[in-house]
């Protein structure tokens, strides 16, 4: 651990975020003060992973899964490791050949009782390793230069979700997606080949089904998969396209990918000149039952289709900005209806100039709240009512240094990390916690109960910076062990949402 040069800015920020939360919370707990429970450091090693939380040792309290490793299309002996909730110790590290930027997906796929990590990443990369002992139990291999889909599955898997057992064996399989690549010039469309989506059985890898996107793009989107009242089916939503390309948001049946028919898909959303990046999220805002599907493209134009009927419920577009950062979703107003809270860079990649916090109201679409703090990441928010009154409050991670600075620039440069709890219904922020010299661009926090005492837990991640903003130069993982009651779990507590399915499921 190395917290000696961060705890006094540590203990001043929980200073003020216990002014912010006092009132509502010390008459209904006995426990007054926050505390930094552990900060674990990597050297050399960062991650552009989110942090998942599951229990690996049966003692019963939460640990930490996550993709690290080192610079891209270099070979790391720490490309996936898992943190002990309690102590912050590795309990165990698995290597990769290159970064390992998915989020895990858990299942117990050996029957020992403990759940095993699925997790995808570069060069390609995806794995199922045994929760208990790190150690491989599958791997996908590229090996099908003649096969006519799959030989175009040869890039960057990202996250995976979970869908019904396709195989009889008794276990859920796995959804994810294989493309984009690296090497390919902006704007060109030599060296690009059309996203894969993939079917795979969770046991033993195999892959049962694949196709390639219907209009032949890219696609670096994590799919989505969802039942809907009535129906039998469960559909899949994907999404084709990218920084400088057009693509299209589909809903689908997994069936279709099944009888390799993505063909069949229908069109719900579109774009030109760029694509869909960021997972879509699925809450249900017209209280019809149904599952609605909230999209924002990389052009940053938010699009609400409503699950019954693929209407248009509505759209928006903030202008003058991209944005590759997912919602988080909660009732961040005094309606009943769940709103949409990201990021969105301003100007173009990578000569973006700046960040700016939207709000989005999930019954007009209209931005209820705005705010420009920080430059250019990619972390998404996480949400919860901290202070009890009702109406949720984001936590989001942001990186203060001069916004004009050319990403190439690799000479010395202040910055200064911070993690921020935004309060919609007061229009007040707080800090959480500040680093200067350390930098977040990718990581998502987690938030939840971590050793199940009824009490809000934050892990997060900082990495070291002196030099190159999207460098790796080692990083550390915290844990923030607060003083803030909880009687539910978050509702979205983590990166694609508590689950990490995209599905918000609202208030019971």
């Amino acid at each position: 651990m190395n917290i000696d040069q961060t705890n006094y800015a540590f203990h001043r920020s929980i200073h003020l975020l216990l002014i912010f939360l006092l009132a509502a919370t010390t008459s209904c707990q006995s426990k007054k003060t926050s505390e930094l429970k552990w900060s674990t450091d990597f050297p050399v090693i960062g991650s552009q992973s989110s942090p998942r939380a599951v229990d690996l040792n049966g003692d019963g309290v939460l640990d930490i899964v996550m993709g690290a490793g080192k610079n891209e299309f270099q070979s790391s002996n720490q490309g996936i490791i898992a943190i002990d909730g309690v102590t912050g110790e590795i309990i165990w590290q698995h290597e990769a050949e290159d970064q390992v930027y998915g989020s895990a997906t858990f299942l117990d796929v050996n029957d020992d009782g403990i759940p095993d990590v699925f997790i995808g990443g570069r060069s390609p990369h995806f794995r199922a390793i045994d929760g208990k002992t790190g150690e491989l139990i599958w791997k996908y291999e590229y090996q099908y230069e003649d096969h006519p889909i799959l030989q175009c599955a040869r890039f960057n898997f990202n996250n995976s979700v979970l869908v019904p057992d396709q195989n009889g064996d008794g276990l859920p399989d796995l959804l994810t997606v294989n493309g984009g690549n690296a090497e390919a010039d902006p704007y060109k469309m030599e060296n690009r080949f059309p996203g894969v989506l993939m079917l795979m059985d969770s046991k033993t890898g195999e892959i049962m089904a694949a196709d390639t996107m219907p209009d032949g793009k890219e696609s670096y989107m994590s799919p989505l998969t969802f039942p809907q009242p009535g129906s039998d089916e469960h559909y899949i939503l994907f999404g084709s396209g990218g920084e400088t390309f057009s693509g299209n948001l589909y809903l689908g049946k997994l069936s279709d990918l099944t009888d390799q028919k993505l063909s069949n898909a229908t069109i719900i959303a579109s774009e030109t000149g760029q694509g869909f990046i960021a997972p879509p999220v699925l809450a249900d805002i017209n209280q019809d039952g149904y599952l609605d599907i909230i999209a924002i493209s990389h052009a940053s134009s938010v699009f609400a289709v409503d699950g019954k009927n693929l209407d248009l419920i509505w759209q928006n577009k903030i202008e003058g900005t991209e944005c590759s950062n997912s919602f988080a979703v909660g009732y961040f107003n005094k309606d009943d209806i769940p709103d949409f809270f990201t990021f969105v860079s301003k100007g173009q990649w990578p000569q973006n100039t700046g960040s700016l916090q939207v709000m989005l109201d999930g019954k007009s679409g209209e931005i209820a709240y705005l705010d420009s703090l920080g430059c250019t990441g990619f972390s998404s928010p996480v949400a919860y009512d901290l202070n009890k009154d009702g109406i949720d409050e984001a936590i989001i991670s942001i990186n203060e240094f001069d916004c004009s600075r050319d990403i190439g620039d690799q000479s010395s440069f202040p910055i200064e990390n911070k993690l921020l709890a935004i309060d919609f219904n007061d229009r007040k922020k707080w800090m959480i916690d500040q680093a200067k010299q350390y930098k977040n661009v990718f990581s998502t926090p987690w938030i939840g109960d971590l050793d199940q005492d009824g009490y809000l837990d934050i892990i997060y991640c900082q990495y070291y910076n002196h030099s190159d903003i999207l460098s790796f130069l080692g990083m550390r993982i915290r844990r923030i062990d607060t003083h803030i009651k909880i009687k539910d779990p978050p509702l979205w507590g983590a990166y694609m949402g508590t689950g990490g399915n995209g599905i918000f499921h609202g208030k019971k």
